[in-house]
Formats: C-alpha cells, structure tokens, sequence
C-alpha cells in the first residue's frame, strides 16, 4: 500500500538495514498492540468504520475518537522520542557533518499497526527534512496525531465542480484551494481531513526528527476506487483556466 517506504511489522516484512533494528522494530510492534491506548483505539475503530465508508462516522464519534488519539505519546506505541537538539534541516556544516548527512539519508519507516477492510492503522516515522510527496485520500477520512516532533502540513481541497484545463505540456491540470499551512508539534491536536474537505491532497516535510500515527478509513483499495495519487501544485497564476 505505501511501497515508496520502509515497513516495519510484526509480519515478519521489513526492509531495515540490519537484524538490531529488526528486533528493535519487531518488539515495538508487540509493545504497541499490547497498549491499552492502542487497544481502545481498535475497539472504536471497530465500532465506527465500514469498508464502504457508509454510513460516515457521526460527528460524536469522530470527537471520541479524537479524545483518545489527543492522549497518545510515543510510549504508548512503543516507540522512544528521536533527539531533538540538534540541527532542523538548516545546513550541516561543522564537525558533525558526516553524522548529520548519514541521520539526513535514512528512509521514512512505515510501521503498520493494523489493517482490515474498514480502516488502516499506522506510523510513520520522519529522519529530519524528509518528506511525503503532495498525494490524495480519494472517498477517505484520515486521522493524523503527531507523537514527537515538528512536521510542516500543507494541504489542499479540490474546488467543486471541478475546473480542469490543460497544461502548456498538455497535461490535466484541475483547480484546489489552499486548505492547511502550519507546523505541527507535538504535543498537539489531531488533525482530521474528510473525502471532501479538511485538506484532502497533503504534504509533509519533517521539520524535526517526528512521528506521526494515522488512522485511514476506508483504506486504500484501488478496485474500489481509492488509489492514491500523487500531485504537483504550481500557482494559479500559471494556468489559464
């Protein structure tokens, strides 16, 4: 589902670069499904979403459920606060510059929590600067809590009807609205985004060492219609719509 990323799960599929942090990753795996935060989130969970997306969830019901991701901490995931002292993206020059480019090169890591028919629950782990390309949730409601960390969220709706015309390459173009702009750090409110509103199309650039833990419903399932797709924004200005 999130093949441009490292995966660390306890399904025995992971892309890391040596057994320790296997292990490592494996035992946090275990340590989250133990936790009692991650267990009532699954409860709710449960309780809330079908694989259609119908009925969505009440307005009740997404609070409750925002209540409990407002709580969570790194801890209850098993995971430990990356060190965040040191440098944010700004340069790496100075004596540890070799040590800075090696945290800088390092993949984001996709733990998978849970998955099923009705919602995916995960965790994506940002090193410093790097970034999520601007992609889609398309028919999708989307639960993002940063655990530890800053991460720049900029986010945009589609304009309804849609506007589309061509490029000066001939490619589609079609018109959105600015949604979100803003850096998150935890500790902070969890952002929701809805099929239609809330900043649907988003990008995220790790300002700091970050996590981010997020609920899908429905997942991603392309015979379904909801692959995820990814984007460039340019300005306005540049199109003749």
């Amino acid at each position: 589902m999130f093949p441009k990323f490292q995966k660390a799960s306890d399904k025995l599929q992971m892309l890391l670069q040596n057994r320790a942090n296997f292990s490592a990753f494996r035992s946090q795996t275990s340590m989250a499904r133990k936790s009692s935060k991650v267990q009532a989130l699954y409860e709710l969970c449960q309780n809330m979403f079908t694989p259609s997306g119908s009925p969505p969830p009440s307005s009740a019901a997404i609070n409750k459920l925002c209540s409990v991701l407002d709580t969570m901490s790194p801890a209850d995931v098993g995971l430990k606060e990356e060190n965040l002292d040191d440098d944010r993206g700004h340069g790496f020059f100075g004596l540890e510059q070799l040590n800075r480019v090696a945290r800088w090169t390092q993949p984001i890591t996709y733990l998978d929590i849970y998955e099923c028919d009705s919602f995916t629950m995960c965790i994506f782990c940002f090193p410093t600067s790097s970034v999520i390309p601007l992609h889609d949730h398309p028919g999708m409601t989307v639960f993002s809590k940063v655990l530890y960390g800053s991460l720049h969220v900029r986010a945009y709706d589609w304009v309804e009807p849609a506007q589309e015309s061509k490029g000066p390459n001939y490619f589609p173009v079609r018109l959105a609205k600015l949604a979100v702009d803003k850096v998150l750090t935890a500790p902070c409110g969890t952002s929701v985004l809805y099929p239609r509103n809330g900043g649907n199309l988003h990008y995220f650039t790790a300002v700091t060492p970050c996590a981010v833990l997020d609920i899908l419903t429905p997942p991603y399932r392309e015979d379904a219609g909801r692959k995820c797709t990814y984007y460039r924004d340019y300005p306005y200005t540049a199109f003749a719509l």
